[in-house]
């Protein structure tokens, strides 16, 4: 998987793709319009950081590429790439369970704090991994 080059970009079928784990410097895109919405990505190998409307939406520590990244309803997907393991975190709706699986494998449920934060761990590091949340 490569990089993502502009840092974000929406792909031909309407997800979105962004981020840039191979970067030493932080760097950002602000006011990237996508279907009606205004979204800003930080991106470097340290974190990278998603927000919609100036609201919370993805985070990873350390760095990721995240491509095809689609939130409809109740359901997360979307593939990953890191150099290392990393800590996800998703901006979801309030003290609500969800599963998480990662490569179809049922990795377990966790639920969201007050804030809607929905935070679990990826082993990255060999390939991208596909996450789907519901």
């Amino acid at each position: 998987m490569t990089v993502i080059e502009g840092l974000i970009r929406t792909e031909d079928n309407g997800d979105l793709s962004f981020g840039n784990y191979e970067l030493e410097t932080k760097s950002k895109v602000s006011d990237y319009e996508h279907f009606g919405d205004s979204y800003k990505v930080k991106t470097y190998k340290e974190i990278t950081k998603l927000e919609r409307n100036d609201l919370f939406v993805y985070e990873s520590v350390p760095g990721t590429v995240v491509r095809n990244f689609r939130m409809n309803g109740e359901e997360v997907d979307f593939k990953v790439e890191g150099f290392e393991d990393t800590q996800i975190a998703l901006g979801l709706e309030p003290e609500k369970e969800y599963r998480v699986y990662v490569d179809g494998v049922d990795v377990g449920s966790a639920k969201t704090n007050l804030g809607g934060k929905l935070v679990f761990s990826v082993e990255l590091g060999s390939g991208e991994k596909n996450i789907h949340i519901v």
